[in-house]
């Protein structure tokens, strides 16, 4: 069985983040380095199958400067929770798995979701279920049902500012709609 031919203008993105990524391994962005992970860039995407990125078409950087001050906030205080955690509890320290439903089915916001949470500490992606945009975190300090349901309205947060940044306009909508029912 033969798969579709995907034109060449729709994995160029892939193609070129390809380049760069193999630029960035070996520490060189010379021509010819950056030409022969272009080849095998090109090879990659041709010859494994790699399902297309659907982008929205739509990026909003008026709430990506917020979204990035929160994250970059985030992730200082969560750095100093962990450690203060890890000086006063040590071993003790509960954990759980907690599975938080996204609202978008788009595989590149819950990536993107999923990238962002596991960035900041104390909590890291397991797995991810496609068929129902759930993800899996392992969480720190978790005692409660309240602190787990915490950890989902955070989650649910950022990927809100995702949508808000990236989202399709139905996603965008349905984000909308839920928060006027608010």
């Amino acid at each position: 069985m033969s798969r579709q031919r995907i034109p060449l203008v729709t994995e160029l993105p892939l193609v070129i983040w390809l380049v760069l990524v193999w630029g960035a391994l070996w520490q060189d962005f010379s021509p010819g380095n950056l030409v022969f992970g272009a080849i095998l860039a090109y090879a990659v995407v041709n010859f494994f199958y790699l399902p297309p990125v659907q982008l929205t078409g739509r990026f909003n950087v008026l709430w990506l400067i917020p979204f990035l001050g929160r994250f970059f906030f985030k992730l200082i205080t969560a750095s100093a929770e962990v450690f203060w955690l890890a000086l006063t509890k040590g071993p003790q320290l509960r954990s759980a798995v907690v599975a938080v439903e996204l609202r978008s089915s788009s595989d590149f916001l819950v990536t993107a979701t999923g990238h962002a949470i596991s960035l900041i500490p104390g909590s890291l992606v397991l797995e991810v279920d496609r068929s129902t945009s759930t993800l899996y975190l392992h969480c720190l300090h978790v005692n409660a049902p309240e602190d787990a349901e915490a950890i989902r309205r955070d989650v649910r947060a950022t990927e809100g500012w995702l949508i808000r940044i990236m989202g399709t306009k139905a996603d965008l909508a349905s984000l909308r709609a839920e928060e006027a029912d608010r």
